[in-house]
């Protein structure tokens, strides 16, 4: 009689083995990084009776979504959650960024492969393209500080930047009128420096990961209150 071939169950992976998968895409990642995580109820490993932690192919998986989030879609924990939380109700989760798909409970493999990808550079002529400014506006945007690029390459935050700028322009605000923005994009960043430094002065990974989260929440909270001084003063024009 034929042999038959081995029922092996799901794959159980310790600490040691989920950082050894990550570590290609995430070199930076610890294991007080995971931890933390955790804490913040985005993953979820089983425990043995001895408490050790058991990390299945989807608890991989799930970090994989949460850190290339975090990195390539400057996300905060909280927003990547509720997406994580509608995902585990079946639900496909609402404002997604662009080219993100989901299916129901666990994340599908085209998204697990683009989201393995390395944070894309562009060139100054994919940049262009893909922002639709003119070379004189990119050249502007480079003279006045609003953009940088490193060896020639530019990363989202520029793409970002070139196209608000590319629809200021069809109001008449060119790059030179813009520059209070970075002064003022220059003060916010001091400000959250200076509220996440109790945890970015200590040297463990999870304080931080604490430091770049709550440097998120603390910039979105800033924007947020940015955003409704202006409308104030809009609703109060004479219009």
């Amino acid at each position: 009689m034929a042999q038959q071939p081995e029922r092996r169950g799901p794959q159980v992976l310790n600490i040691g083995e989920v950082l050894a998968q990550l570590s290609d895409d995430f070199p930076g990642m610890t294991a007080s990084k995971i931890r933390f995580l955790e804490e913040k109820g985005l993953i979820n490993p089983q425990r043995t009776p001895a408490g050790y932690r058991q990390y299945a192919d989807t608890d991989v998986e799930r970090l994989r979504f949460v850190l290339a989030l975090q990195r390539d879609q400057y996300l905060p924990l909280k927003v990547i959650k509720d997406y994580l939380d509608a995902i585990d109700r079946g639900e496909r989760p609402e404002n997604l960024p662009p080219g993100v798909t989901v299916s129901p409970r666990i994340v599908s493999d085209e998204l697990a492969t683009e989201l393995q990808n390395k944070v894309r550079r562009l060139s100054e002529d994919q940049l262009r393209a893909e922002s639709g400014a003119s070379v004189p506006l990119l050249r502007s945007l480079l003279e006045f500080g609003l953009i940088g690029h490193v060896n020639g390459k530019f990363d989202e935050h520029a793409l970002q930047v070139a196209r608000a700028c590319v629809q200021l322009e069809s109001h008449g605000l060119e790059p030179r009128h813009l520059r209070p923005f970075q002064a003022a994009a220059e003060r916010e960043f001091g400000l959250v420096e200076r509220a996440v430094a109790p945890l970015t002065s200590r040297k463990d990974a999870a304080s931080h990961a604490r430091a770049a989260e709550a440097a998120r929440e603390i910039s979105d909270l800033c924007l947020t209150l940015h955003r409704a001084l202006v409308q104030d003063r809009i609703s109060r024009m004479d219009i």
